[in-house]
């Protein structure tokens, strides 16, 4: 995904309904973020960055992204995902898998 498509995707609310919610999330289960969520407003911002400007952090940031994605492709539910939490979820770490 762009990053303009990403960002547009992270403020939707399936995009905020789907993922594992953080620890903080029992002070306000209503405002907690989602770990994918998360991730997905950083993969924005590095994308905004030009790469010789990535620190070690980043580097790191972006292997964890592909890690997950690579998982949860195999994981690929039977039948249309379209408007499935498994693809959703995806997409927030930045791939669309109907794409």
């Amino acid at each position: 995904m762009t990053a303009h498509q990403l960002d547009k995707w992270l403020a939707t609310e399936e995009s905020r309904a789907v993922g594992q919610k953080t620890d903080d999330a029992a002070d306000d289960p209503g405002k907690a973020e989602s770990v994918g969520h998360r991730s997905g407003r950083r993969i924005v911002a590095l994308l905004g960055t030009k790469k010789s400007d990535f620190d070690a952090d980043d580097y790191a940031h972006m292997r964890k992204v592909a890690g997950y994605i690579k998982r949860h492709l195999a994981q690929r539910p039977h039948g249309d995902v379209e408007h499935t939490k498994w693809r959703y979820s995806l997409m927030n770490w930045g791939h669309d898998p109907l794409k």
